[in-house]
Formats: C-alpha cells, sequence, structure tokens
C-alpha cells in the first residue's frame, strides 16, 4: 500500500485530476453519485482521540463521540483540504450536526443532506429513495456546478459494484488471508477515502493473495458493532488467539450491497442506485427490522462457524445499544457465548477493555 498520507493523497487527487473532496459522515450514502460526478467521498469516522473542549462544549455529554470528534476536527482545523460536508441522516445526533455545521459556518463551505428510508422496506421506499437522490443530485450540482451524466453513473456503478465482489470474497475467505485483522481491515477501511480505480488495484492484488489452504489459525468470532476503533482491538483479540470469521460492522461489512441486488437491478442508472442502496444488509440506523436483522446475524455466524460473538459499540449510539438485547439473547440461545463492548473512539484500547477480551477468548478457549 501507498505511503502518502490521506491529506496528502486529497490534495494530490484535487491538484491532479480536478476532484474536489466532499467530508463525508458515516455511514450510508450513494457513493456512486460522487463518483460520477469526479468528488472525492472521505469518510469522517471520528476520527478517534479524545475529542477537543469544543466537542464538549457544543454538544450534550450524551452525544456519542463519532459527533463530537467530528466537530472538534471541523473547527480545529484539520478538514481544511475537503470543499464540502455531506451529513446522511444516520441518527438523531448526525441530523443535528449537520444544522450545526450550517449555523456555526463550516468554514463557509457547503452543507449537504442525505435523507434515505427509514423502517421496515415497504414498497413505497423506492420512490422515495428515488426522490431524494434526484434532490440530492440537484444539491451536488448547485453546490460544485458539475452535471450527471447517466453513463458516468453507470460507470461508476460498475466500480463500486466490482469494489464490493471484492470485498466480499475477502471476507468471506478472511480464513485464506495470508496477514493479521489489522492488515486486512487497514486495507478495507482505505476505500474510505481512495478513488475506486485505486482501491479496485488494492483489492485485486490482495485477493491474488489468498491461499490455496487456510491461512489463519484461531478461534473465529463473529463481530457486530459500529466502526472498528480503535483499531488496536483487531490486534488484542489475534494475540488473545482468536480471528474475525464474521463482521457486522457498520463501517465494513454492512457497506458491502447484498447479492440480491445483481439479480435485481435493472431500469436507467438512477434506479439501478436505489436498487444496490435498498440491498445492503439490514441496519439499526436505517430502523431495519430486528427480528430480521438478527436472523441475518445468525446466518452469517452460522456460514462462518463462528465459536463466539463480540459485539463492539460506541457509548451512546442509541440505533446499535437498541438492537443489543436481542442479539445476545438469539446467540446465546444458540449455544454461543457474547462479550458486549461499549468504549469511546478512544486512539488507543483501554485496558480494561484488553483484559476483558482475552478472558472471552480464554472463555471460547475451554469450550472448544
Amino acid at each position: 500500500m501507498s505511503s502518502v498520507s490521506r491529506k496528502q493523497y486529497i490534495q494530490q487527487q484535487k491538484q491532479q485530476q480536478n476532484r474536489p473532496a466532499v467530508a463525508v459522515l458515516p455511514i450510508l450514502y450513494p457513493k456512486e453519485i460522487l463518483t460520477a460526478l469526479d468528488l472525492l467521498s472521505v469518510e469522517m469516522w471520528g476520527p478517534p482521540g479524545s475529542p477537543a473542549a469544543v466537542g464538549t462544549r457544543r454538544l450534550q455529554s450524551y452525544i456519542c463521540s463519532i459527533a463530537r470528534n467530528a466537530i472538534s476536527f471541523i473547527e480545529a482545523g484539520k478538514a481544511e483540504v475537503v470543499e464540502g460536508y455531506l451529513v446522511p441522516h444516520t441518527c438523531d445526533s448526525l441530523q443535528g450536526l449537520s444544522s450545526l455545521l450550517a449555523d456555526w459556518g463550516s468554514d463557509k463551505k457547503p452543507v449537504l443532506f442525505f435523507q434515505h428510508p427509514r423502517g421496515p422496506l415497504r414498497a413505497e421506499a423506492r420512490g422515495y429513495l428515488r426522490g431524494e437522490l434526484e434532490a440530492f443530485v440537484a444539491s451536488l450540482g448547485e453546490a460544485f456546478g458539475r452535471t450527471l451524466e447517466p453513463e458516468k453513473l453507470l460507470w461508476a456503478l460498475q466500480q463500486h459494484e466490482q469494489a464490493d465482489q471484492l470485498r466480499r470474497e475477502l471476507l468471506f475467505r478472511r480464513r485464506h488471508f495470508p496477514g493479521t485483522d489489522l492488515e486486512l481491515y487497514q486495507l478495507l477501511r482505505r476505500g474510505e477515502y481512495l478513488w475506486v480505480e485505486d482501491h479496485l488495484a488494492e483489492l485485486r492484488t490482495a485477493v491474488d493473495r489468498l491461499s490455496g489452504a487456510p491461512a489463519r489459525e484461531g478461534i473465529p468470532v463473529l463481530v457486530s458493532g459500529y466502526v472498528p476503533e480503535p483499531m488496536g482491538i483487531l490486534q488484542v483479540l489475534n494475540h488473545a488467539g482468536a480471528f474475525i470469521a464474521a463482521d457486522d460492522y457498520a463501517a465494513v461489512g454492512r457497506r458491502i450491497a447484498g447479492r440480491r441486488y445483481y439479480q435485481s437491478a435493472g431500469g436507467d442508472a438512477l434506479e439501478q442506485v436505489v436498487a444496490r442502496y435498498l440491498s445492503y444488509p439490514p441496519c439499526p440506523t436505517r430502523a431495519a427490522d430486528s427480528s430480521a436483522r438478527v436472523s441475518y446475524l445468525l446466518g452469517l455466524g452460522k456460514e462462518a462457524g463462528v465459536q463466539g460473538v463480540v459485539i463492539h459499540e460506541i457509548k451512546f449510539c442509541e440505533p446499535e445499544l437498541f438492537d443489543v438485547p436481542m442479539i445476545r439473547g438469539a446467540f446465546e440461545e444458540e449455544g454461543l457465548p457474547v462479550l458486549l463492548l461499549e468504549s469511546e473512539l478512544e486512539a488507543v484500547v483501554p485496558a480494561q477493555i484488553a483484559t476483558r477480551i482475552e478472558a472471552f477468548v480464554e472463555l471460547l478457549r475451554a469450550r472448544s
């Protein structure tokens, strides 16, 4: 992987490719449309680290660290290389953050908002999402002076579909990946800011490195949560003797369009974006049917042959935490131990969490 920093990469994309960068808050958004407009998506999952005083001054103490860290990062001037902000309606905290950014000024940069369907998917969702996508395209055109070309959108869809297929293969065949969980997730998460063609090249190289025989040893676990931060948690898990065999992180596994999309997509380019968007795995930030999500997770764990479940949540993330009792109960009924971790968006793994992970893996080892 390149040694160029994220900031340097963003600057190169603007200078060499005339691609302005848009900072995107979590989680789901129509990335294909930004790609088709030659806009570079740069996702802001926090970033990790203790928030500066501004984060706690502008937001209530019970707001999650994703929102607090993001606003601290922006006000500290660390987002100066981006030329606009996009805030999907992931939760009430981020919806409020979008208003705060607009009112507060956000360096006079445009603040865009994207509203997706919420609740169990119904027939009306398709038409609603189509309307929101059309409004989103118009807002991007107004903010950046660019016109969406259907042919370019079809090309962008093909590129992101290929990336999804490669990410899915890497996650499905993770036992054959000749590296640690940290190395795999660092690769997968580079897609949060790389131009899609650059990320595709890295993903293809990684898929070519997959071994014929399993290269991973240890106790397989399923991990569900918001974002794998601090990334050191992956190292703690591996050092304890376990590895992630099934992924339900909102930042990773839930970002891959479902297989049914490739069987049902049709119509014009925007309609294919609709089909792709509606095919993502169940996610509580879209108020998905909790029972459907539990069924999905049980199937994911069974397919991967996991021996335990780690639920890793950001403190005060209400959409994610709401589903925890059902998920825990369902897996425990299947005889699988469950570990719940709640943390802030720290830069390093707290010793208490590391100890709990080690003890949990030891429990799994004693059962195997």
